[in-house]
């Protein structure tokens, strides 16, 4: 459903980048970003995966462009951003959504190597290298909004639901980026912050959510019973994007329906 918002969350004229924007909640935030009024680069591997996104976008009035990339290459990651500044002319929001999750539970003694390496080039250098290449841009603008999407295992440990040594230590770490990356571009008039999502029903977990079991165990650990819809992450992106948050960087935002409350 298409929604309106009042002029504090207009983006009209803002041009955003959203990474692993094929599916789940980089869909979600592709079309946030086109309601509230931005063009947006739609970038995923999976490039038939963007069409739905692309047409999201366009069928709001937006300008959208598609673009294959591994935000573990560098090089395809300076070409992203380079493709939206061609195209547009400008770069305003960047939202670095691409991850994977860490499949099997595992505890670290039998955790394997290259998967610890899959998961930190993922899930961190991808926000560094996507992050960098958007800088570059955004220091000549002297603005910019980054928005990293973190997750509750990034200020805890999950071990107690599942083991997840990889996800968490790149998850944390993204945290602490998102700090850094806030002192150091204060002053250029660029925004950091973090989301830091609890359970929410996308593609990333591999049909989890069609257990029965794991449902119960959500709704156990969640205060408010359940897990969230992909498109219920849509307020805090624009929140994050905006004006509205125009005092606020270096903040990691929570959206886990009370679980870190407790």
């Amino acid at each position: 459903m298409t929604q309106k918002y009042p002029a504090i969350f207009d983006l009209s004229g803002k041009v955003a980048v959203v990474t692993g924007a094929a599916s789940g909640l980089g869909a979600e935030i592709s079309e946030a970003m086109a309601e509230a009024g931005a063009d947006v680069v739609c970038a995923d591997l999976d490039v038939a995966g963007l069409r739905p996104t692309t047409a999201r976008v366009e069928a709001l009035g937006r300008r959208a462009l598609a673009v294959h990339c591994d935000v573990t290459d560098e090089a395809q990651v300076d070409s992203l951003m380079q493709a939206a500044e061609a195209e547009f002319g400008r770069l305003d929001i960047l939202f670095n959504n691409a991850g994977i999750s860490d499949g099997t539970a595992t505890l670290v003694h039998e955790y394997d190597t290259a998967r610890w390496k899959r998961m930190i080039a993922v899930d961190l250098h991808g926000v560094f290298y996507c992050a960098r290449a958007a800088l570059k841009i955004m220091v000549r603008q002297r603005s910019g909004k980054i928005i990293n999407i973190a997750s509750i295992w990034g200020l805890a440990g999950a071990a107690h639901m599942a083991a997840l040594p990889g996800y968490c230590a790149a998850k944390g770490a993204v945290v602490n980026l998102t700090r850094e990356l806030a002192l150091q571009y204060a002053s250029y008039g660029i925004f950091v912050n973090a989301i830091c999502p609890g359970f929410f029903v996308t593609r990333l977990a591999d049909g989890i959510y069609d257990r029965p079991e794991f449902l119960e165990a959500v709704a156990k650990e969640t205060p408010m019973g359940r897990p969230a819809r992909a498109d219920e992450i849509k307020g805090t992106a624009i929140y994050l994007a905006s004006s509205a948050s125009d005092y606020v960087t270096g903040t990691m935002l929570v959206a886990d329906g009370g679980i870190s409350a407790k």
